[in-house]
């Protein structure tokens, strides 16, 4: 007999036994991966599928940004976004009807919160331009457009099948050391910020001033 009271009555499930039975008990608890080799298989054929049924374009589908994740545990990573900004097109001088046209996807939700990361998607959408072929809709001379690639260089093009057609850049993880300069000793990041929000605040009446000082000498 076992200690006393109002225990739990034993009620365990070995089905893991040892001995001839385990094989035939635990078979059904196994997960065989037999068809790995076809599913690869299938896989590599959807693709090449889907890369023929979109040929010429891009087998990624559209150009996206390059975006900061969210919060500070993934916000120094880099991934794709879901489309580009109104402000980073008008910065590539690229129309917002037009880019829809050509393989650009666009989120108007989106607002940059910095100039770098403004800058980057601008190279980005600039180097897209510039490696971009456009095909006429229509055979025959007078059916080419403009802005349409000439037909000379649109001869044994290659199809992008890259995964995010203009390849995500991976920032360096490691900064080595180096001696702190005389200019970085004597700056003081306290005084540039509160210059800043000083300078933030007194914004509008200085602005004011000027203006009205312009219509005086006027």
């Amino acid at each position: 007999m076992g200690h006393g009271g109002n225990n739990i009555i034993p009620n365990v499930h070995f089905r893991k036994i040892n001995g001839c039975q385990s094989g035939r008990k635990n078979r059904v608890f196994m997960r065989t991966w037999l068809d790995q080799a076809g599913r690869k298989k299938r896989r590599s054929n959807a693709r090449k599928a889907k890369a023929a049924k979109v040929f010429p374009r891009p087998a990624a589908g559209l150009l996206r940004p390059v975006v900061h994740p969210p919060t500070q545990r993934y916000n120094m990573k880099l991934r794709l976004g879901k489309g580009f900004t109104l402000d980073e097109l008008k910065e590539a001088k690229i129309p917002r009807k037009y880019a829809k046209t050509i393989g650009i996807a666009i989120d108007h939700r989106r607002r940059n919160r910095c100039t770098e990361s403004l800058q980057a998607n601008v190279e980005r959408l600039k180097l897209y331009m510039s490696k971009l072929l456009l095909f006429p809709k229509k055979a025959g001379a007078k059916k080419v457009r403009k802005g349409d690639t000439p037909r000379s260089e649109l001869e044994n093009v290659a199809q992008n099948t890259l995964k995010d057609i203009i390849p995500v850049p991976k920032p360096e993880k490691r900064t080595r050391a180096r001696a702190i300069t005389a200019e970085e000793k004597e700056a003081s990041a306290y005084k540039q910020l509160k210059k800043a929000r000083t300078n933030k605040h007194y914004l509008g009446e200085r602005m004011k001033k000027a203006k009205d000082a312009a219509a005086k000498e006027t």
